[in-house]
């Protein structure tokens, strides 16, 4: 069930400053977003997530208009597109955090899996996880990129900008960007050595147990 507007917003300013305190966002990088039953809420552009201020989150109605709070973010396009191919998201979550960005740079990241079953704690909140081609920030091609995806994907690794991950809920799409990041750290942290990944028949059990979105 999804919270009012004002519980969700409020959600939204705690969860964007608890990302910002522990440095998985700097500056005024990364934006926020979750689904009402009315539209969206989105967090302002040119804001830094640490400074959120609950009734100056952007309201987004269902048609994309601009109809409350502050002016959303210029990734807007990349949200809804999230929101239109994946109709049981509830929540979406763009961050430029450190080694997932490191892992979007790197030449040899595989673009189909970025991120490999290296722990099951990322195959149970986070999923495969596509690379998508570079487009400038805020470029509606953004949106386009991810509606080629066909909904295939819950998070993806935008090429030389960072990850992009969504989620059932605001909180469960929080954790999942987290886990993508701590999951990135240990990758660069064990490029160059041989890693044990998880089998697909370990992989499917977990998916079968925990399920995911």
């Amino acid at each position: 069930m999804m919270q009012d507007e004002a519980a969700l917003r409020a959600q939204m300013a705690k969860l964007c400053a608890s990302l910002f305190q522990r440095g998985f966002s700097v500056g005024s990088a990364g934006n926020v977003s979750a689904r009402l039953p009315d539209g969206f809420l989105m967090t302002p552009t040119n804001a830094t997530l640490g400074e959120i201020e609950p009734d100056r989150i952007a309201k987004i109605d269902e048609d994309g208009n601009h109809v409350g709070g502050d002016k959303p973010t210029k990734e807007v396009f990349l949200h809804r597109a999230f929101y239109d191919t994946r109709p049981q998201a509830g929540a979406v979550v763009h961050l430029h955090s450190t080694w997932a960005t490191a892992l979007s740079c790197l030449e040899d990241t595989n673009p189909d899996d970025c991120i490999p079953p290296l722990t099951p704690y990322v195959v149970m909140r986070v999923g495969p996880v596509k690379l998508v081609p570079y487009v400038k920030p805020g470029d509606p091609k953004s949106g386009d990129l991810i509606r080629d995806l066909c909904g295939a994907y819950g998070a993806v690794l935008l090429a030389n900008h960072g990850p992009v991950v969504s989620g059932k809920d605001l909180f469960s799409a929080v954790c999942a960007a987290e886990e993508l990041e701590e999951t990135a750290k240990l990758l660069v942290a064990l490029e160059g050595r041989k890693t044990r990944l998880l089998t697909s028949g370990q992989v499917t059990e977990l998916n079968e147990t925990f399920g995911r979105i």
